[in-house]
């Protein structure tokens, strides 16, 4: 039996029992024929979405885990702790239950992540022995016979296998167990076979001698972008994102990962946001391959720019977008558009920078400022009702006293989306203090029925 579903689990039935007894253990037990060939093409599949969507550095590893190398990559998606919720959610969609653990190496993620006390676990490098230690020796991925005598000897966990002497343990099992140890500690490197999407359009070049100054680097990463530009062209593509790998002399992979908001294919363009990243490849010893790859492409066609002697020309605003995200955390750049609602706060929503505009307008006879605060603060104002500006307002220990005002714009609640908001009413004042800074205030009801609401004062905004 090669798997069991979490039902049988609950029963007692395991992987690696006889059919015959998990049938004897269960009655009315189902048994499916096992597809091997199924599972490792779905798990092809399952690597190169991973590749496109998380990280350039994926392998497969059979047969049922992902190896994403997230060094360089994880910021651009929040963080770690934002990258695992994500990946859980998402396979969580789709009907694929996962554990997933972030180490320092790979033996210690494949590890913590089949026999961790979590689901979900980060290690940071510090902790990275007192995280192994505790784990099975099972864990280190050694065979049968390896585990089965050095169970005999009385060795269960990882950390007891590291307190033997390394002479005695090589000469009685042989280099594998001490291998297997040392590169879940991160004392030994580890080759794994990247996946590779035959459809994604790629470029290499591979050095007699290896190369390490970042001059030596930027140089090469121009003439892969040119002649990646090339490959896209012939195919009338554009990149959308971009993954360049260095392949070290040690066997380990430095990536460099950068998205564009259009479809590009200018090797400038792609070479100044690669470019950017050069810094932080650590070379090693010298890389001996690079690979330009387009993770993500889609159709370009070059349209000519019409000269008008009366619109001036649109600016293109995609070449700072692009540097800028790529420079920032996933999500933190974008732009501010109305939506189809009165209330303040409901009335903004975010988009990506260069979308197109949804056709949507703010009032035009009210102006509304630059900052909101969200939720409102309660302030503390004098104001004849029932419509009248307040005369003075404290905020944060500081009495404001208002010299301009202009109001009331009434905003009527919305029974549509909240019950409660049927009979709802604010009323908004533009107010200026002594000192000319400018203020959006709104008191919640008429002035007159408290069925609208309280009546009490709120600072909603502040203008520029």
């Amino acid at each position: 039996m090669t798997a069991a579903s979490p039902a049988a689990l609950a029963l007692g039935v395991h992987p690696g029992m006889a059919v015959a007894k998990a049938q004897a253990l269960i009655a009315g037990l189902e048994v499916r024929d096992a597809d091997p060939a199924g599972d490792g093409a779905a798990l092809e599949r399952l690597a190169v979405w991973a590749l496109r969507r998380y990280s350039p550095v994926v392998a497969a590893d059979p047969p049922d885990g992902l190896h994403l190398d997230m060094a360089g990559a994880s910021h651009l998606l929040g963080g770690e702790a934002a990258f695992i919720a994500d990946l859980s959610r998402r396979l969580a969609d789709s009907g694929v239950a996962a554990r997933i653990a972030i180490a320092p190496t790979y033996g210690a993620a494949h590890a913590l992540a089949r026999f961790g006390p979590a689901p979900a676990l980060i290690v940071p490098p510090r902790d990275l022995e007192i995280s192994l230690a505790p784990l099975p020796i099972a864990a280190l991925r050694l065979d049968a016979a390896a585990i089965e005598s050095l169970r005999r000897l009385g060795v269960d966990t990882v950390g007891e296998l590291a307190a033997l002497p390394r002479a005695p343990l090589a000469l009685r099992f042989g280099p594998e167990v001490s291998r297997r140890l040392d590169q879940a500690m991160g004392r030994a490197s580890e080759p794994f076979e990247l996946v590779e999407a035959p459809e994604l359009i790629r470029v290499r070049r591979a050095f007699a001698e290896p190369i390490a100054a970042p001059e030596t680097l930027a140089r090469y990463t121009a003439k892969l972008a040119l002649q990646l530009c090339e490959a896209l062209e012939r195919q009338g593509l554009g990149a959308r994102r971009l993954d360049l790998l260095f392949h070290r002399v040690d066997n380990r992979i430095e990536a460099i990962r950068a998205g564009t908001a259009k479809p590009l294919r200018d090797a400038k363009r792609m070479t100044r946001l690669l470019g950017d990243k050069i810094e932080t490849v650590a070379p090693g010893f010298g890389i001996e391959l690079m690979t330009l790859t387009a993770t993500i492409a889609e159709p370009l066609h070059y349209r000519a720019n019409a000269s008008s002697l009366i619109e001036p020309a649109t600016p293109d605003l995609s070449d700072l977008v692009d540097t800028l995200a790529n420079r920032m955390a996933h999500g933190t750049l974008y732009r501010c558009a109305p939506t189809q609602s009165e209330v303040p706060e409901r009335n903004v929503r975010r988009i990506e920078p260069l979308a197109e505009p949804a056709g949507v307008t703010w009032p035009a006879d009210w102006p509304r400022p630059s900052r909101l605060i969200c939720p409102p603060a309660p302030v503390e104002a004098m104001a004849l009702l029932p419509d009248h500006p307040p005369v003075s307002f404290t905020w944060g220990g500081i009495r404001h006293r208002v010299k301009r005002a202009d109001g009331p714009e009434r905003i009527f609640g919305e029974w549509w989306v909240r019950d409660g908001e049927l009979e709802a009413v604010r009323d908004y004042f533009q107010v200026e203090d002594e000192a000319g800074e400018r203020f959006w205030l709104f008191r919640r009801g008429d002035g007159e029925d408290p069925n609208t609401g309280d009546h009490r004062w709120y600072l909603h905004g502040i203008f520029a």
